[in-house]
């Protein structure tokens, strides 16, 4: 009996030491399902924050690259929309003084516009931004000295109230269809305009009206926040196409003739940036 019970004992033993099913049984402890339901809710915020800018792992162009490599940018995006390859003597007619290099380091939101485009019209900024009377000769009805393109409305009045510094003595033209007609504007453009903003489909109808001059243009900014899908300026379909019309057929020989310059504000996504420009030599 006492070698029958001694096994006995020892198989208990066995039994007991191998894990058995009882070990896996989902666990019941609340945090654990938070941490659980947690994990799963982090590639949407990661998303998210994608979207609103560099912490998402986004690209500042004007910052992060030199003045060469966003002419490139620019000018391999234009190639992408049109389906087309320019030819050697249409990219000698480019000089890479026509993109704008802001500080490396600093934020690129809509707090820290001004401060930006004060830096970018350098001592002129006064003269240029804040008179608030037409000059004879030099200074036209309708004829901003800073254009900013942007995706929609909102993001135009999100940047506007960035340059209040400059607008006291002269109102900056909003230039999108969102509950302003067209007629409305043409009557704003009949005065002096030092800064306008908008998208690029009313910006191109008022120039083609000959409301909106280019005469005395000397930045553009090409505002690249994306939006929720993370689409940008030159990457969201139908806004992409009506930008590259606008340059196309009117900003382009500007940049080219040296009178207006090019500034990128924002980020683009890496995936963007390295689908339009091939790795540095």
């Amino acid at each position: 009996m006492a070698p029958h019970s001694q096994a006995a004992t020892t198989g208990k033993r066995k039994k007991a030491d191998k894990p058995g099913k009882a070990l896996a049984v989902k666990p019941t402890n609340p945090v654990s399902k938070k941490a659980h339901k947690q994990k799963k809710q982090r590639p949407a915020a990661a998303a998210a924050a994608a979207a609103d800018e560099p912490a998402g792992g986004g690209v500042l162009l004007s910052a992060a690259l030199p003045p060469a490599r966003q002419l490139e940018f620019l000018l391999r995006s234009f190639e992408r929309a049109a389906k087309m390859r320019l030819s050697p003597l249409e990219l000698a007619a480019y000089s890479e003084g026509c993109m704008v290099q802001l500080p490396e380091g600093a934020s690129q939101d809509a707090e820290s516009f001004g401060e930006h485009v004060k830096g970018a019209f350098g001592a002129a900024w006064k003269e240029e931004l804040c008179e608030g009377q037409l000059v004879e000769g030099s200074v036209d009805a309708g004829s901003p000295a800073l254009l900013v393109i942007s995706l929609g409305a909102l993001r135009s009045l999100e940047l506007l109230r960035g340059l209040k510094v400059f607008t006291r003595g002269c109102h900056a033209v909003k230039l999108f269809a969102k509950h302003i007609k067209v007629e409305e504007q043409v009557e704003l453009l009949k005065d002096r305009v030092n800064i306008a903003c908008g998208t690029p489909s009313r910006i191109k109808k008022l120039i083609d009206m000959e409301a909106l001059s280019l005469s005395r243009l000397k930045l553009v900014v090409l505002d690249m926040q994306r939006d929720p899908k993370s689409f940008n300026l030159f990457t969201l379909p139908q806004v992409s196409n009506e930008f590259w019309d606008l340059y196309k057929g009117y900003l382009g020989q500007k940049v080219r003739e040296g009178d207006t310059r090019i500034c990128f504000y924002g980020s683009v996504s890496e995936k963007d940036a390295n689908k339009v420009l091939p790795p540095a030599e």
